[in-house]
């Protein structure tokens, strides 16, 4: 460090505001203007040349505004215009990119809590990889950064969220969901107003659903009980063919079937890979091995968890169309794919919209229910949950006496493996074939659990019980482990 200059790695660490799985991560106390501003810089060093302009959106989270006002100032301040997206989805930012040759930032903290938020970042040819990250935390700025407030934002300019319906209204006969009644769980997404928008110009009916002026953290990989009771309270007259919603940043689906009952994301992609007759899927190592049982696919790629893992695995793959997809529904398109005669640009980047699309066209053209769809499907079943606000030490401890004692492993499993993957995490195959499979979160302070079984309510029921586990062994409590 010398002259002022400061490396953002060491910058990054002290504020607990680094890279996750997918873009920056970290409280919205430590989100400050200066920081923002240092990864700002350090983004647009880090490309080969300076941009004609730099994209900038934002979610609904009451922090947002504010950060995305510093990204604005801190390009303007190195002499690079800006273009305010405005309020949009993730992935619709991500395809602005690619069409105006420009990079952006979005500024968005998922699913994640309220009280914390993050930046992804995209170069003109799509989301930037993990030797990117590394390269941006490499960069040596000025320390501390100015802290001011940052000017207002510019007026939205609504070219962004245009070229994103136009993909999908292009894509998909205008009568795809002709006679579909289906209720959009709005919530704070970014989408909310886009899907009743979209929908019903492809002829279905849309119904409004707790639509929300606080933002709602919707996780839809591990769903919240109460979403899980909404979503029944909802189907139970009988006149939805299905409930859709998404996170906050709109790149990752939940869809319910007709009786009010999630589908995995994991299940959702296998259905829309289906549907692209996909040669290549990529996807992470916790998503369920019904894709390799169903023999749907020439090749099926396995990755760590985070969409840049997934991307990057999509690049070299053999057989096409390329698809990849995540545990939480989120759905990448890696190389065009023809879709009822029609052809559809890639977009290697997590989108929502593309497959809540595919599957309810489906159920449309096949004229049977959502849940009809699964019919013929490996009984390969996931769920998902996990332990909020823990010891991140604490967890790497507990795994790293899993990995040097069959005594600890036992004890974190509730039984011997006959099996462990290792890829992310401790994903571990059990006598009779189920499996379990527990990570650290790479976005925030959780433990994640994935259990995959042959009914819905044992996949259930053994994550609940390692949960419970973990979370005894986590507490200092001894417990019994069965």
């Amino acid at each position: 460090m010398t002259n002022g200059m400061r490396s953002l790695a060491s910058i990054a660490a002290d504020a607990g505001a680094g890279f996750g799985t997918s873009g920056v991560r970290g409280l919205v106390s430590s989100l400050t203007p200066g920081l923002c501003r240092a990864y700002v810089e350090a983004f647009l060093a880090m490309l080969e040349a300076p941009p004609k302009a730099l994209l900038i959106g934002h979610d609904l989270r009451p922090s947002s505004p504010d950060i995305a006002r510093a990204c604005h100032d801190a390009a303007r301040r190195k002499g690079i215009a800006t273009v305010n997206a405005g309020v949009l989805p993730t992935p619709a930012l991500a395809l602005a990119a690619e069409a105006l040759g420009c990079p952006a930032i979005m500024v968005t903290g998922s699913h994640i809590p309220f009280d914390r938020n993050g930046m992804k970042f995209y170069r003109a040819e799509g989301e930037i990889s993990k030797a990117d990250e590394q390269r941006i935390l490499a960069s040596e700025v000025r320390w501390p950064l100015d802290d001011s407030v940052p000017l207002p934002l510019p007026p939205a300019d609504g070219q962004a969220l245009s070229l994103y319906l136009a993909r999908y209204r292009q894509a998909f006969d205008a009568q795809a969901l002709e006679g579909l009644r289906i209720g959009i769980y709005e919530h704070s997404s970014v989408a909310r107003d886009m899907l009743h928008e979209l929908f019903r110009g492809l002829g279905a009916k849309t119904v409004g659903l707790a639509r929300s002026e606080g933002f709602v953290a919707i996780d839809t990989e591990a769903v919240r009980e109460e979403d899980r009771a909404l979503a029944l309270a909802w189907a139970a007259d009988g006149t939805l063919d299905a409930i859709v919603t998404t996170d906050g940043d709109a790149d990752r689906p939940l869809i319910a079937d007709e009786t009010g009952q999630w589908l995995r994301g994991d299940t959702l992609g296998l259905l829309c890979a289906r549907e692209l007759s996909a040669g290549t899927v990529v996807t992470p190592v916790s998503s369920t091995t019904a894709l390799e049982a169903s023999g749907l696919f020439a090749e099926v790629r396995r990755t760590r968890i985070g969409s840049p893992h997934v991307i990057a695995a999509m690049q070299d793959a053999r057989h096409r169309p390329v698809v990849g997809f995540e545990a939480n529904g989120g759905f990448l398109l890696g190389t065009a794919a023809t879709l009822y005669g029609r052809p559809l640009a890639a977009l290697p980047t997590r989108d929502a919209v593309l497959p809540l699309l595919l599957v309810l066209a489906a159920a449309r053209r096949d004229g049977c229910a959502l849940s009809g769809l699964l019919a013929g499907l490996p009984r390969r079943i996931s769920f998902s949950g996990r332990l909020q606000d823990v010891d991140a030490a604490r967890c790497r401890a507990l795994m790293a006496e899993a990995e040097q004692s069959d005594a600890a492993m036992e004890r974190l499993f509730g039984a011997r493996p006959i099996a462990i993957d290792r890829t992310d995490g401790l994903r571990v195959t059990l006598e009779g074939g189920d499996i379990l499979h527990v990570r650290p979160s790479g976005n925030a302070p959780e433990l994640r659990c994935y259990a995959e079984a042959e009914s819905a309510e044992r996949a259930e029921r053994l994550c609940g019980a390692c949960l419970s586990r973990i979370s005894r062994l986590l507490s200092g409590r001894s417990g019994s482990t069965a």
